[in-house]
């Protein structure tokens, strides 16, 4: 078992999260996640109406006694979800763990923390980061350039972003994007983080409420299979390759704006890709880690797989390693720094 400040803050067993993900986060993929020992985030948006959501936490609580938690995403609009609607329904259900993301939490912090909720915030650069530190967050999810969904307009990658990150910040890190295997949790553990966040890995599992063309077609791309939409209107999305897709980049680098692409881009079009298994249909996320991605196994086999290895990875090959590397008379760092 790897035990982190992120497991003994957050009560799980594993320093594993599922992340909220739109039209995905539902009470089966969720409590399959509790169960396995790791934490899930049901979307609360996902749900169209705050009363849908309670229902949703009840319906998960029926599959599990483990913590899980809600994710709420904030996000500029004409007409804007019913936030503080949505905020006073966790709450009233007693949800223990809030996933903020999107914009800034502030508005939402002190009502989550007055309830006893703790609040981890996604995030996509160390400036944020750390100003969401500032505003009293209890963990930091930091998502690297590899992530599905919005990675920020920074461009920098996990291997430099997760350490920069630890040198600046003093609460517990999730490090984001690009992460599937017990590879990715030992080197996000590595580089400072305290457990990591899965998206596309969570997705392409058998209790994902998504259809299985879906499933199918993720184990099938390579890391080469996504595109970055919305560039050029500085709101950079990363999505699976497709002809939608492609055909959005298309437009805007062409000069066209959000307008000429609002059909193409449609929530509705992208919940029939998951629910209906239309690959063709709209824009759907997935990270670059689908080059990682080949199987779809249950949740509590794939988090078994991953923290197995990872003990296995640290205590045998990374510590054969360390003896492998030592010379007679010459001190390792480590024990220069322990002396």
């Amino acid at each position: 078992m790897l035990t982190t400040r992120f497991t003994e803050t957050f009560g799980v067993e594993h320093p594993l999260v599922q992340g909220g993900m739109q039209w995905v986060g539902r009470a089966e993929l969720v409590a399959a996640v509790a169960n396995a020992g790791a934490l899930g985030f049901l979307t609360a948006l996902t749900q169209p109406t705050p009363e849908a959501l309670v229902k949703e936490i009840g319906r998960c609580r029926d599959l599990t006694d483990k913590p899980f938690g809600v994710n709420l995403t904030i996000l500029p609009a004409i007409t804007p979800p019913p936030y503080e609607e949505y905020r006073q329904a966790i709450i009233e259900a007693g949800i223990t763990v809030v996933e903020t993301a999107g914009s800034n939490p502030a508005d939402h912090l002190p009502a989550f923390h007055a309830a006893g909720i703790k609040v981890v915030h996604k995030c996509t650069s160390v400036r944020h980061a750390v100003k969401a530190q500032d505003l009293g967050v209890d963990a930091v999810s930091i998502d690297g350039f590899e992530c599905a969904g919005h990675p920020g307009e920074d461009d920098v990658p996990g291997l430099v972003l997760i350490p920069a990150a630890a040198d600046r910040l003093t609460v517990p890190i999730l490090a984001s994007g690009g992460i599937a295997d017990a590879r990715g949790l030992v080197a996000a553990l590595a580089l400072g983080a305290d457990g990591i966040n899965m998206g596309t890995r969570f997705l392409c599992t058998a209790e994902a409420p998504v259809h299985e063309r879906v499933k199918r077609q993720i184990v099938a791309n390579t890391e080469r299979d996504t595109e970055l939409v919305f560039r050029p209107l500085r709101n950079t999305a990363r999505v699976a390759s497709n002809s939608v897709s492609r055909r959005v980049v298309e437009i805007l680098d062409a000069g066209g704006q959000f307008g000429d692409v609002r059909d193409l881009v449609a929530g509705a079009r992208g919940r029939k890709v998951f629910e209906e298994g239309d690959l063709e249909a709209g824009i759907w996320s997935s990270g670059t880690v689908q080059g990682l991605i080949h199987d779809i196994p249950t949740v509590a086999d794939l988090v078994t797989r991953i923290v197995t290895e990872a003990a296995a990875l640290i205590e045998g090959r990374l510590g054969a390693l360390v003896t492998a590397g030592r010379t007679p008379g010459r001190t390792t760092m480590a024990e220069g720094t322990a002396r």
